[in-house]
């Protein structure tokens, strides 16, 4: 068997990874994780191997390896921290919530290794032999560690990707890796059956009404698109009637499902509980301003960029520093909402997320009268990595960038300031993908000449970004007086570097997979 070399650099640093939590955290789950990632690192090749002979069951995206070990860690990884932290913090819902995010995503990246393996002709005798004892050990703790309703819970999410998988991997063909699908359609399963579990048992006053708009935006945005995918197929989405049949549904699903489901689960109307949270404080006020003026911003280098296309050629393609802009955009919005006012920015984040996913319907549909105009000005901005129907990457860039101030366990944190690198967690996504790999892709393409070996990344390109990160923490240091990192700079530079070395060697979407690593990392 070839052995790819870049994947076993990365498979390397994902166990490094992953030794280095349990080095920090170690409880039941350790071994169940470990075996998990043996069992993973076997199972890609398998993957790897049907990817490139076209044997996989459904067209995945093209000139990337699987990625079935860096996506599998991720969920199991969360979900012990975020065990770990709940119960320091000894509030014990949140501690079992942990125990079904770790539970929930061993049993997904299972289910994926098994898939492998079932379909790769002749059977791998030794992998086969490996997942089974994975799996074994894996049912094995599950058994002993969850009350029966949790391994309900459980089954549902790997039921509910299951059947997501089987209809988007159909209908959106060479858009995920295998391990992006995991990713992304194991978190969108996880979301729904929280959201199913949260409807059916409301309780008055039990939960914050700014994790219940994220659910349902996410929820409400994935059966929208599912919805009109399976309509457009009976009839033409380009003509006026189409359009004008898609604005009025998507009101109608807005008005009709969406407000009356959010106003159950928060007991009041979502509009004007929305109204009065932006416009509480004047510190709010000044952060919509401020980022107003940052989008539009956006905007005109979007139609800077294409004046200079028309003039210059028809085949100019957006550089890799021009696309950096928007980076450089992103962490100007993000750092004064992490100082100032977090919750502004979970719920403009997420507001921010549905226009995106809204806007990538309208022009994957040509809805008139922006549909055609968004895929012209957008076409200039595709990366290698945008080669099915759908353009991700800005989306993947939002979610690097919000999911570590979603996925902050807010009720586990110490009230004041947060010791240790702790405290870091919520600007995972600003130094990972907003710092690190920003300045790894500027100073790499521009100044870089020692290539690591096997990929088009630079060993400067990688010194560089550490660095830059060291010393975004320092700033951080200075103006957010929220955090204080005791004595943990060690752990901090360890897990910076490891998550930009994996930036270097993964073929994955770096920005979905690197924030939630650094994350884990800080929260370990």
């Amino acid at each position: 068997m070839m052995l790819n070399k870049p994947v076993l650099v990365e498979s390397l640093v994902v166990f490094a990874i992953v030794l280095s939590v349990h080095g920090a955290v170690w409880d039941r789950f350790s071994w169940c994780a470990l075996a998990l990632a043996l069992q993973a690192f076997y199972a890609q090749f398998k993957w790897d191997r049907l990817l490139r002979q076209g044997g996989a069951m459904f067209q995945f995206r093209g000139a990337a390896t699987s990625g079935l070990l860096p996506a599998s860690m991720v969920m199991p990884l969360l979900g012990i921290v975020l065990r770990e932290r709940c119960r320091a913090a000894g509030i014990v819902r949140f501690e079992r919530f942990g125990v079904v995010v770790c539970s929930a995503g061993m049993l997904l990246a299972l289910f994926l290794s098994v898939l492998a393996v079932g379909i790769t002709k002749p059977v791998p005798t030794n992998t086969c032999i490996l997942t089974g004892m994975a799996g074994s050990v894996i049912i094995y703790t599950m058994k002993h560690s969850l009350a029966v309703s949790e391994v309900i819970e459980v089954l549902e999410v790997l039921l509910i990707f299951v059947y997501l998988s089987m209809i988007l991997l159909y209908l959106l063909p060479r858009c995920f890796t295998p391990g992006e699908a995991l990713l992304v359609l194991g978190g969108v399963s996880f979301v729904l059956n929280q959201l199913i579990k949260r409807s059916l048992n409301v309780v008055e006053g039990r939960g914050d009404p700014i994790d219940f708009f994220l659910l349902v935006a996410v929820v409400g945005l994935v059966l929208l698109g599912l919805f009109f995918t399976v309509l457009f197929l009976f009839m033409d989405s380009g003509t006026w009637i189409s359009s004008l049949f898609f604005h009025m549904m998507t009101a109608v699903l807005g008005l009709g499902v969406i407000m009356p489901w959010l106003y159950r689960l928060i007991q009041r109307n979502p509009l004007f509980w929305l109204l009065q949270f932006l416009f509480q404080t004047q510190t709010r006020l000044y952060l919509l301003g401020y980022w107003t003026l940052l989008a539009a911003s956006a905007c005109g280098v979007v139609f800077y960029q294409n004046t200079k296309r028309s003039s210059e050629s028809k085949k100019h393609q957006a550089s890799t520093v021009t696309r950096k802009y928007f980076h450089f955009i992103v962490v100007a919005t993000y750092v004064p909402g992490l100082i100032y006012d977090r919750q502004l920015l979970h719920v403009a984040a997420v507001l921010c997320l549905a226009v995106f996913i809204f806007l990538e319907y309208v022009r994957y549909f040509r809805i008139k009268p922006f549909g055609q105009t968004l895929r012209h000005l957008l076409s200039l901005f595709l990366d290698e990595r945008d080669s099915g129907p759908l353009i991700l990457t800005h989306i993947y860039l939002l979610l690097g960038m919000s999911l570590p101030v979603w996925l902050f366990p807010r009720a586990c944190a110490p009230k004041g300031t947060l010791a240790g690198a702790g405290g870091l967690v919520p600007y995972s996504g600003v130094l990972a993908v907003g710092v690190g790999d920003t300045i790894a892709s500027v100073f790499g393409s521009t100044m870089g000449e020692i290539k690591w070996p096997g990929t088009k990344k630079t060993f400067e390109g990688t010194m560089t970004a550490i660095f830059a990160q060291i010393i975004a923490v320092a700033l951080i240091l200075i103006f957010d007086s929220s955090v204080n990192l005791n004595s943990s700079y060690a752990w901090i530079l360890a897990s910076v570097s490891l998550v930009s070395l994996l930036e270097a060697y993964t073929t994955q979407i770096d920005n979905l997979l690197l924030p939630l690593y650094l994350q884990i990392m800080f929260m370990a």
